[in-house]
Parts: structure tokens; sequence; C-alpha cells
């Protein structure tokens, strides 16, 4: 068994490449296969070694390996002798219609309520008209004629499929300039690499049609293929993924401090009957089956990714934390503040409140009460039943409770309206942060 992982290094890896070569992952070594990185870098206009290098740090940032990389542009030659083959065969014929002539023509067969498919007017072309043609400077692009047959198959997750070949336009395979595209070079590296299984987007379903028609006519023998096609994700209300969310990449992820063990136990739950939980993909392999998938579309919802962010970090273990943590960060930090964190970065914030400076806010009209709470501060040793102790002092002086009893001293403490237990966070401020911060809080 052998698969695939073949993203194009034109940019940063983004969740729906993210769940592909996860599931790839995750169907491979759970079935003892061999997985294939391959870079689909033929176009260099837009391909760069930048992105080419960012896609291999973010997959192992995932917890993604693979057995073998190959890139496309390493076999150029393999593509060209692939395409001389399917000429002389005569599957691959020269086109000379330049786009504003083939725009016309789909617009004549609409108007003529025809579907607006390629009239295959280049294969009339006799060699002498092709020569001439070409002498006078024109140079020809590669169409793929497609055999008149519908293509069917298992699908390993939307169950059986068929594309009607006649229905659609013979493919492009080669531009003009003899650079291959996608539809090609992927069938010849299939072939090549002896790829069994392909997972991929439901978008790619009409490809597999064309793509097995082109498997069949390089010599391979398409029952040797199997395919698994998932189910695009929707947003949240179940529309269409917009390009904001739909092309977060992980390198944005990662800084806005998504732990890499949320994405891909989030979409490995996607479109599952599993309650997602967060998972490192070692820990989701037990789990894992492609046929459990629904042929429904499943939706992404960031706030759900983010509820598992939160999970994990109130789960994470202080030394699995802590070399991430702010430098001097305490076992007894980590423990007051993990279960008040969306991210980790959000806990160098936390250190800075009960270590660092503060910006107070301005209560006026508590004046009296926090001069009263400055007199009647506890002495040190402090522990975690401090906060309670001075609080009921506290109440017992000015007869508050609640919120009116609480909230300004957390204001004045920590800057903020809501955060850690105070129980666990005023032992960590001590007791000389604690007067200086009443105090300032009494300036004017």
């Amino acid at each position: 068994m052998k698969l695939r992982f073949a993203p194009s290094p034109t940019g940063h890896l983004h969740v729906g490449n993210a769940r592909i070569a996860l599931a790839n992952w995750l169907f491979a070594r759970k079935s003892g296969g061999h997985l294939l990185l391959r870079l689909d870098d033929t176009d260099t206009q837009r391909s760069r070694q930048d992105y080419a290098e960012a896609i291999e740090e973010d997959l192992r940032w995932l917890g993604l390996d693979w057995d073998e990389l190959v890139r496309q542009s390493d076999r150029l030659d393999r593509y060209a002798a692939a395409a001389e083959a399917l000429k002389a065969s005569g599957r691959l014929y020269p086109c000379l219609e330049s786009e504003e002539e083939l725009a016309f023509k789909r617009e004549q067969q609409r108007r003529a309520g025809r579907p607006p498919l390629y009239d295959r007017a280049a294969l009339k072309m006799t060699p002498d008209q092709l020569s001439r043609a070409m002498a006078n400077g024109k140079v020809p692009y590669w169409r793929f004629k497609l055999s008149n047959t519908t293509v069917e198959w298992q699908d390993h997750v939307l169950g059986r499929r068929a594309v009607k070949l006649s229905a659609i336009s013979d493919p492009v395979l080669v531009r003009a300039d003899g650079s291959p595209l996608y539809t090609f070079t992927s069938v010849v590296d299939d072939l090549d690499m002896g790829i069994t299984h392909v997972i991929r987007g439901e978008d790619h379903v009409t490809n597999t049609g064309i793509q097995l028609d082109l498997f069949a006519a390089l010599g391979g023998d398409p029952r040797k293929l199997a395919f698994a096609h998932l189910p695009l994700l929707t947003d949240a209300d179940g529309g269409p993924l917009s390009k904001r969310i739909g092309s977060l990449s992980l390198r944005q992820l990662r800084r806005d401090g998504i732990e890499a063990a949320s994405i891909t136990g989030y979409l490995a739950g996607l479109g599952t009957s599993n309650d997602p939980a967060p998972g490192a993909p070692r820990d989701l392999l037990p789990g894992f089956d492609l046929g459990a998938v629904s042929h429904s579309s499943p939706r992404f919802d960031p706030r759900q990714m983010m509820g598992m962010n939160r999970k994990l970090l109130h789960a994470l273990p202080f030394a699995e934390a802590a070399p991430r943590l702010p430098e001097g960060a305490t076992q007894a930090f980590w423990d007051a503040v993990r279960g008040n964190l969306d991210t980790l970065p959000e806990a160098k914030h936390w250190w800075e409140v009960v270590q660092g400076h503060i910006a107070p806010i301005p209560q006026p009209d508590e004046a009296e009460y926090l001069a009263h709470a400055r007199e009647n501060l506890p002495a040190e040793p402090w522990d975690d039943t401090t906060w309670t102790a001075w609080t009921e002092a506290l109440k017992a002086i000015s007869g508050r409770k609640g919120k009116g009893l609480f909230l300004p001293l957390r204001r004045a403490l920590t800057g903020e309206d809501q955060g850690p237990d105070m129980k666990q966070l005023l032992p960590l401020i001590g007791r000389a942060r604690t007067e200086a911060r009443l105090a300032a809080s009494l300036q004017p």
C-alpha cells in the first residue's frame, strides 16, 4: 500500500490541506503503508523554495512524517517522455486556438443551448496545416483525447461514483511553452511510483474520471488504484467556507497559539460520529476509520477548535508546558492560570500580572474601601487560604459582599475584571507587590 500527499509549494498549508495530509498519514500508518510527500512544483512562476521548506516544517509541527520525498521539478524529462508516448498513440493532439477563440466558441454553444465543450476542431487539422501554422509562428498546446466511456469506481468515502467522459472537454496536459499541467504529472507520478490509494477532496471527483482514463492510456491498470474523496468543509452555518477561514494557514494558527494537537484532533473528528478531542496524530490512530466519514460536508467552526485548545491546555501537565512558559514560571503559576487560557502565549500576560507591572484601573469611588484593604493586609507567609481570610475580614469591616467585595480588589491587583482564581494568584503576587498596587490605586 502506498499513498501520497501532494501539495504545491505556491503558498502556506491551510486547514483544508492539513485535513487531507492527516487523512493520508492516518490511513497509511494504520495500514502499515508507505507515505510519499510529493511537491507538485512544476508551476515555475508560482512555486517557491521557501514555501516548500515551510510545508515540511508545518507537517512536522503537526506531528506528521513521511517515508519518501519527491519533487516534480526533478522529473520533467519523464513527463516529456510520457507526452511523446501519448502523441505516438494519438491520444495527445496539438491545438492552436487562442483563449479568445475558445471563449467565442463556448458562448456560441451556450446560446444554442449546448454544453460548452471543446469541439475537437484541432483533430481535423492535417499535418500540412499544422506545419504551415507553426511555420507562421503558431505554437501548439496539447490536449488529451478522452475515451467515449463512463469511468466508474467504488469510492472509500462517497461510495459508487461515475464520470461520463463524453460530457467533459478534452483536458490540456501540456502548455504551449512545453510545461506539463497537474492533471498529467499527477498520473505519471502515481503510475511510476506505484501509488495504490489516493485520498483527496471531493472537488477532485471529475479529475479522478479523467485521470483514470489517462492512467489506462499510459499503460496502467485503473483497477489497482483506490480513491477516497473527502467532502469539502463548510463554515459553521453550513455555507461555503469563506476564503478568510478556508485559507487559514497553519503558520497563522501556530502564531496565534493554537496547539498542533487541537488542530489534528479537530480535523480528524470532522465528518464522523466521533466527538472531536485533542490528540497528536499517533494518538488518533486507534479511532481512525475512513469508512466512518460521512458523505455530508462537515462544518468547520473555529470556535469549536478554540474550545478544544482550551480543553487541551487545561489538562496539559506543567512539564510539557514549562519550556514555552516565561522564564521562572512555576508549577504553582501554571496550576493557577491554565484553566483561564485560550492559548498558551496568554500565560505571558498572567506572568506579568503576578511578577511584573500592571496598569491599575482607576477606581476613585473605591478609595476608602481599598485603603481599608491595604491597612488590613494579612501578614506573610501567604498561601491559598489568604485570599479568603483577607476578604472575610474586609466583609466584616465594610459590610460588602459578592461583586462589591471582590471586584475592586481584583481590578487593583490584576488590572482585569476577570481571570484566574484569586486564591491562587494572591500568593504569587505576594504581599509587597499587593501593598504597592493598592497604594497605586489610591493615587488620584
